[in-house]
C-alpha cells in the first residue's frame, strides 16, 4: 500500500473525526463539521499551518533563569550540614510544586489548544526523548525542553536532534554533563543512536565508543541553566561514526546519523505508530521516508502525507488505537467542552492511569497500545470519568490514596450530583436544546463522543441511563454521558 490520497467520496464526518482525534486530542461536533466542510486538504492545511512555536507558549511565572542561582549555590556550599538539610527539604517542596504547574499549563494547553497538532507534537517528542524530571530535578530545564519541543515540532529532524542534543535536562538525563575525554560517557551516544535515531542492530559498539568521544566538551552550566562547551575537555583526536572519518565533534555525529537511510525509516515508522498504529501497511514507511528525504528531512511534509493516505483511513486504523492516559482526559474534556479539573487533580488522575507527564518510567518512554489498560486502571478510567461528567472523585490507589480520597470528600460535597441549573446548562450545550426526544439524544451523544453508532450493548446501557421519559431529564443525559465515558468502547480512539 503506498501512500494514495483518500478518495474525496471517502471524506465525511467520521474521516474528519478520526483526523481530529489522532492529529490533536478531537473536539465536539462544530469542529468535525467545520473540518469536514474544509475538505481533506484543507482540513490537514488548518492542522499543519499557523503554528506559532514558542510564541505565545509564555509558561509560569518561574519558568525563567534564576539570577541568583549562583548565590544560592554558594550559600548551600558553604551552610552547615543542618541548615543544608533544611535547605534541601525547601527546595525538594518547591520543585514539587513548580512540576505540578508545569504539568497543569501544558495539560490547560493541550486542552484549550486552537492547533491541536502543535501539542500533539510536543507530546510525541516527550515519549520519544523521554526525558524524566525524577533524575533532572529541575522543572525549568523541562520547561526548556518542551518548549525545544514546540519550537522544532514539525520542522527539520537534524535541527531538533542537535538542540536535543545541547539540551539541559537531557544533558542531566543521560549524564553527558559527566562525560570527559580521560573517561568519555556513553548513554547518550547509545541511546541516541538505539532509541531516538537508527534503532537497534543499525550501529555498531565502536560507533558508540568514537560517538562518545565525540561528544566529550559538551556539559552544563549549572550555574547559567544552559549548555557549554568546553574545548578542553574534549577529545580532539581521530574518530570513525558510521563511517564517516576525522576528528569528529557533536554536530559531525548528528549529521552523520541523521544523513542514515535508516535514520529517516526509524523515525517515520515511528511517528506512523504514534498517529496510526502498529504494524505499518507493507511499504508506507518506506514511501513516507522517500518524503522525508526529498524534503530535507522535515516532519512536517510527512505528516501532510501521512494524514492525506488512505492508508490513514483504513478500517484497520480508524477506532482500532487504544487511548493514553492524556489522550483519554484531554479528548474527554474537549468533547464535554470543560476547562482542566482544579489544582493537580488531572496530574493526580494521570499519574494513577500510568502517564505521569514528565516522568516517562525509564529512557524507553511509555510503552503505549495494551500497556495503557489493565483491570486497576479500566476501573481508575471509569472512575474519573463519573468525575469529570458527575462531579464525582475517583477512588485512589497505593500511596496517593488518602489525598485523593480527601479530594473525592471535596467533590461530593461540592456536587453528589451536578445541580439542576448547571445540567441543563450543560445538556443545552451538548444536545442544542432540552427538548430532544430519547432516541435523539443517543443520535447526538454518538456524534458527540464516538462519531459512529453505539454498539448494542452500550446503546442499551444509554438507554437505560436515560430512562424512560420521551423527553429525558437533563440529569438522566448526565448518566448517560458518564455511561458513554465509561464504556470500553470510548477507550478507543
Amino acid at each position: 500500500m503506498s501512500l494514495t490520497p483518500l478518495n474525496a467520496e471517502r471524506w465525511n464526518d467520521e474521516a474528519a473525526a478520526h483526523l481530529l482525534n489522532r492529529a490533536g486530542f478531537g473536539g465536539p461536533p462544530d469542529w468535525i463539521r467545520e473540518f469536514r466542510e474544509l475538505g481533506l486538504a484543507g482540513a490537514v492545511d488548518r492542522l499543519l499551518s499557523g503554528w506559532k512555536g514558542t510564541e505565545g507558549a509564555v509558561g509560569p511565572e518561574w519558568a525563567k533563569p534564576d539570577p541568583e542561582r549562583g548565590a544560592k549555590l554558594s550559600q548551600w556550599r558553604a551552610a552547615p550540614e543542618a541548615e543544608r538539610r533544611e535547605m534541601r527539604q525547601q527546595q525538594q517542596e518547591l520543585m514539587r510544586n513548580r512540576v505540578l504547574e508545569l504539568r497543569r499549563w501544558w495539560l490547560d494547553r493541550m486542552v484549550t489548544a486552537s492547533r491541536p497538532l502543535e501539542e500533539k507534537m510536543v507530546l510525541f517528542w516527550h515519549g520519544h526523548f523521554a526525558t524524566s524530571v525524577q533524575k533532572v530535578k529541575d522543572p525549568y530545564l523541562m520547561f526548556r525542553q518542551l518548549q525545544t519541543f514546540r519550537r522544532h515540532a514539525a520542522g527539520s529532524w537534524q535541527a531538533l536532534l542537535m538542540d536535543v542534543t545541547r539540551d539541559p535536562a537531557m544533558l542531566v538525563w543521560l549524564d553527558q554533563a559527566q562525560s570527559r575525554r580521560e573517561q568519555p560517557n556513553e548513554n547518550y551516544a547509545r541511546e541516541v543512536m538505539e532509541l531516538f535515531a537508527l534503532g537497534e542492530g543499525h550501529y555498531a559498539e565502536q560507533d558508540v565508543k568514537d560517538a562518545a568521544r565525540a561528544f566529550t566538551g559538551l556539559t552544563l552550566d549549572r550555574v547559567r541553566q544552559e549548555a557549554a562547551w568546553r574545548p578542553r575537555a574534549h577529545d580532539d583526536g581521530l574518530k570513525q561514526v558510521l563511517g564517516r572519518s576525522g576528528r569528529l565533534k557533536p554536530e559531525d555525529v548528528i549529521q552523520q546519523i541523521v544523513l542514515q537511510p535508516q535514520a529517516s525509516r526509524f523515525l517515520c515508522a515511528k511517528l506512523w505508530r504514534f498517529f496510526a498504529g502498529d504494524p505499518a501497511p507493507a511499504g508506507v514507511v518506506g514511501a513516507l521516508a522517500e518524503v522525508f528525504e526529498r524534503n530535507d528531512r522535515r516532519v512536517e511534509p510527512v505528516l501532510r502525507a501521512l494524514f492525506r493516505s488512505a492508508a490513514f483511513y483504513e478500517p484497520g486504523v480508524v477506532r482500532t488505537q487504544i487511548k493514553s492516559p492524556v489522550q483519554w482526559l484531554v479528548m474527554a474534556l474537549r468533547q464535554l467542552e470543560r476547562p482542566l479539573p482544579e489544582g493537580d487533580r488531572a496530574s493526580l488522575a494521570l499519574k494513577q492511569l500510568g502517564q505521569d507527564l514528565l516522568a516517562p518510567p525509564n529512557v524507553k518512554g511509555w510503552d503505549g497500545g495494551v500497556a495503557w489498560i489493565n483491570t486497576s486502571t479500566l476501573t481508575l478510567r471509569q472512575q474519573y470519568a463519573s468525575m469529570l461528567v458527575l462531579g464525582r472523585e475517583g477512588v485512589a490507589v497505593g500511596r496517593d490514596a488518602p489525598r485523593a480520597r480527601g479530594l473525592r470528600d471535596r467533590a461530593e460535597r461540592r456536587a453528589r450530583v451536578r445541580d439542576a441549573g448547571s445540567a441543563e446548562e450543560e445538556v443545552k450545550r451538548w444536545l442544542g436544546s432540552l427538548q430532544v426526544r430519547r432516541d435523539d439524544v443517543v443520535a447526538r451523544l454518538e456524534a458527540r463522543f464516538l462519531q459512529s453508532p453505539f454498539r448494542a450493548r452500550l446503546k442499551e446501557d444509554v438507554l437505560e441511563a436515560l430512562g424512560d421519559d420521551a423527553l429525558p431529564d437533563p440529569r438522566a443525559v448526565l448518566q448517560a454521558v458518564a455511561t458513554v465515558l465509561r464504556s470500553t468502547d470510548y477507550q478507543l480512539t
